[in-house]
């Protein structure tokens, strides 16, 4: 007579911590996401049908609506706003500046930053959203 065993063995895999890990996982890299944005100043760039994209070495300019001037994340006043420029384009030896304008501000904004560009012979370049 052949006994039947009706226990069979079954392989079983804990889950219990891994929704932890998870969750873990998931905060660990949306801070390092948010920590990794380079610009760090909010402005509402101006909208542009096509984008390219350029090195992240190169010098950033940001102008706030409260025309606050920032070169890197450094806040400069407007009055030594050239002299910052010309002493950041000579110390990383490029001569390309990446400028980020809120799309609201005036165009005069624009045009005095481009008449320090001129003057200093750089080459600007408008950053937009897409």
């Amino acid at each position: 007579m052949a006994i039947k065993r009706n226990k069979r063995f079954h392989a079983e895999i804990p889950t219990g911590s891994l929704a932890d890990i998870m969750f873990f996982l998931f905060l660990f890299f949306l801070i390092i996401s948010t920590l990794a944005n380079p610009n760090v100043i909010k402005l509402t760039l101006p909208k542009a049908k096509t984008n390219e994209t350029t090195n992240k070495d190169h010098i950033s300019l940001s102008v706030t609506e409260d025309k606050l001037y920032y070169i890197n994340k450094q806040e400069i006043p407007f009055d030594q706003l050239e002299q910052a420029l010309y002493n950041k384009t000579t110390a990383n030896n490029d001569k390309t500046v990446v400028v980020r304008v809120p799309a609201d501000n005036k165009v005069q904004d624009l045009v005095d930053l481009m008449q320090m560009g001129v003057k200093l012979k750089l080459n600007f370049v408008i950053a937009t959203s897409k």
